[in-house]
């Protein structure tokens, strides 16, 4: 038997369902295939306003909320303010290209799990996915 790579940790130790609202359709492929071979449920929206119909019609039907910040219609942190104004359980994670510092503070204020830089490696959100839902022993 062959030791996990630490470039590529071990998945979560349950299939996570996570909503991906992201504008650009070729970044939403990639995660959809990378955490579809970890065995998750994901499903991808194009921008927030649809991401949070689907929240607000059913709000623990997912486990994990991955936003963008940069989106047409609702931005990552309109959708951000909205659902944790509707109580939203969930943990949720944001991929942007560039945050202004005082725009990170108000994320961290919504209790966003982690603000991730773009690119994003399927590696690294796997350690991110693996820190934020540890294997149940």
């Amino acid at each position: 038997m062959t030791a996990p790579s630490r470039r590529e940790p071990t998945p979560p130790g349950r299939a996570l369902r996570i909503l991906y609202a992201e504008d650009l359709r070729d970044l939403r492929e990639v995660a959809r295939m990378a955490l579809s071979r970890d065995g998750h449920v994901i499903e991808c929206v194009v921008d927030g306003s649809v991401a949070l119909e689907r929240l607000t019609a059913a709000p623990d039907s997912v486990d994990l909320l991955i936003t963008d910040h940069h989106m047409p219609v609702m931005n990552g942190l309109e959708l951000v303010t909205a659902l944790r104004a509707q109580g939203f359980p969930g943990k949720i994670i944001v991929f942007s290209s560039e945050l202004s510092p005082v725009v990170a503070e108000q994320y961290r204020r919504h209790q966003v799990a982690r603000l991730l830089p773009k690119p994003i490696f399927p590696s690294e959100l796997r350690q991110v996915l693996a820190e934020l839902f540890p294997a149940v022993k």
